[in-house]
């Protein structure tokens, strides 16, 4: 059984992760708001906190992350700037900071999305720190040392979200939240790394 570190399992695609993980691993959450553990991962400061009480893991998981939708023609960059502290520095800090408390042959998961390959109307933003969170993962896997490896989730539209969401995206099939949470299965459990897993 491993340990495995979980941020964002409140919501909608962390609650799938951890009901697949948590039947084979031993998973501690941790969340801004909810969660083992509260921490925001865009704050250093709250990282450090939360891997120093949590300690050596065998993976880390992340499903967390902001990113603000609307026209372009009138976002400010506070609005773009969201996505970029947030999603795309947050996990970029969770994956610098957590390399350090992986026990070796570790793994970390990231999670971007498929705007990074299928731009929408008002998800610039979005699809910048998509495809950025996608080239920091293929690069960091060359560097990692210890057999330590990283990978990214890149879900279309969650079932679960299309409530909320589906206006953003239309035309766009929707997946279940269970089949998008086996791409992260793989990425614990296998033994690739570099890789972006598309589920669409």
């Amino acid at each position: 059984m491993s340990k495995i570190l979980l941020i964002g399992a409140s919501g909608t695609l962390g609650q799938a992760v951890q009901a697949n993980l948590g039947a084979r691993h031993d998973v501690i959450t941790a969340g801004r708001r909810s969660g083992t553990h509260r921490a925001d991962f865009a704050q250093p400061g709250a990282l450090a906190a939360l891997f120093a009480a949590v300690g050596k893991v065998d993976a880390i998981v992340s499903t967390a992350g902001n990113v603000h939708f609307g026209p372009l023609a009138g976002m400010t960059p506070e609005q773009f700037n969201l996505g970029l502290q947030d999603k795309l520095l947050g996990q970029v800090q969770l994956a610098l900071l957590g390399q350090q408390y992986l026990n070796d042959g570790g793994s970390i998961t990231l999670t971007s999305g498929i705007l990074a390959v299928e731009p929408i109307p008002n998800g610039a933003s979005a699809s910048t720190v998509n495809a950025a969170i996608e080239g920091f993962v293929m690069a960091a896997a060359i560097e990692l040392p210890r057999g330590l490896r990283i990978n990214a989730v890149s879900p279309t539209i969650v079932t679960e979200s299309a409530a909320a969401y589906g206006p953003f995206f239309p035309g766009f099939e929707s997946v279940p939240a269970e089949r998008v949470a086996r791409a992260y299965q793989r990425s614990v459990e296998g033994a690739q790394t570099g890789r972006v897993y598309r589920v669409q």
